[in-house]
C-alpha cells in the first residue's frame, strides 16, 4: 500500500518515482538558498566543500576545491576571487608554510548557510529518527548502492548517435 493507502501497481517504479520527488523538492529548496544568498550552483557546491573542511578542522587549497568541483585552476581562481568579493570565503596564509594560502568560509556564511539549510537537515533528521533501525540501515543500504551506480555512466553526445537503419520496405 502507498501511504495515501492505495494499491501499489508497481512497487519498484513507486521508489524510483519517490526519489524523484524527493530530489525535484531538495534541488527546490536548495535553489532557494543560493538565491537567497545571491550564488551560483557552483559557488553553493563550494562553498560546502569548504565548510565541510572547516568543520573537521582543515582547510582547502584552491587546487583541492577545483579538484572537488572539477574545474580548472583558472575557474577556480575566479571562483574564489567572486566568493572573496561577496563576503563568503577568506584566502589565509598557512600557519606553518606563510606561503600556502587556504581557503576558508567566513563566519558570515557559516550563519547564511546553517540559517537556510539549517531546517532542512532537523527535518531530514527528524523523518528519519522515526524510522526503525533496520528501517534504516535497509534504506542506506539502498541509497550507498545507488550513488555507487551512478557516477560512471557515460552519455553519447547529443546528435552523434548513429541513425537507426532503415527497415526494408519502409519509404
Amino acid at each position: 500500500m502507498s501511504p495515501d493507502g492505495a494499491e501499489r501497481a508497481d512497487p519498484v517504479h513507486d521508489l524510483v518515482d519517490a526519489i524523484r520527488r524527493y530530489r525535484d523538492a531538495e534541488s527546490s529548496m536548495r535553489g532557494q538558498s543560493r538565491d537567497s544568498m545571491h550564488l551560483g550552483r557552483t559557488d553553493m557546491t563550494a562553498l560546502r566543500v569548504m565548510l565541510r573542511a572547516g568543520q573537521a578542522g582543515r582547510p582547502v587549497s584552491a587546487a583541492a576545491l577545483s579538484r572537488e568541483l572539477g574545474i580548472s585552476s583558472a575557474a577556480t581562481t575566479v571562483l574564489i576571487d567572486r566568493l572573496q568579493r561577496s563576503g563568503h570565503a577568506e584566502r589565509r596564509r598557512n600557519a606553518a608554510d606563510g606561503r600556502a594560502i587556504e581557503i576558508w568560509p567566513t563566519a558570515t556564511t557559516e550563519h547564511e548557510v546553517r540559517s537556510t539549510m539549517g531546517t532542512m537537515h532537523e527535518r531530514m533528521m527528524q523523518v528519519a529518527s522515526a524510522l526503525p533501525p533496520e528501517d534504516s540501515a535497509t534504506i542506506h543500504r539502498f541509497l550507498v548502492a545507488l550513488s555507487r551506480a551512478l557516477p560512471d555512466l557515460e552519455f553519447p553526445a547529443v546528435g552523434t548517435a548513429d541513425p537507426p537503419a532503415e527497415q526494408p520496405g519502409s519509404m
